[in-house]
């Protein structure tokens, strides 16, 4: 099983391409916690590239920006390709499934409101909710 769940937030904007076939690419790096520090009481954090595709990544690129806090869930992949000197280099990265985004702010001046709720993923507000008088205003 290769399964891979992650919280953290994006350090830089994401970067996004299309394929020589126009499918796009997005990759970002989010940066994760650890759970626990070090002895001297420094917290650790992980830096892992994440890359998504197609409709997926294209929402991406749209509402992520550097500082977004974000819930990846998908695959590790290693791949490997020779570079311009011909030295054979490795990369490891996470290939999301699912992308949420969890931050409440989309940037200083779009509400994630704004956001279809398809891709905002959000839940209804407390301050929205609406008090139950009886058991006949339940809706089960």
């Amino acid at each position: 099983m290769n399964k891979v769940i992650l919280i953290g937030n994006l350090t830089k904007d994401p970067e996004q391409q299309y394929t020589p076939s126009n499918i796009c690419v997005c990759r970002f790096t989010v940066a994760v916690n650890r759970s626990y520090s070090s002895a001297s009481g420094d917290k650790q954090t992980d830096f892992l590239p994440v890359v998504c595709w197609r409709s997926q990544a294209e929402n991406c690129a749209r509402h992520l920006k550097k500082g977004s806090k974000v819930g990846v869930s998908g695959s590790i992949q290693t791949r490997t390709y020779d570079d311009r000197d011909g030295v054979r280099r490795y990369v490891t990265e996470i290939v999301a499934d699912e992308v949420q985004f969890l931050s409440t702010r989309n940037d200083g001046t779009e509400d994630i409101q704004d956001i279809p709720e398809v891709v905002a993923n959000r839940r209804p507000r407390v301050e929205d909710a609406k008090p139950v008088n009886s058991d006949d205003d339940l809706p089960f």
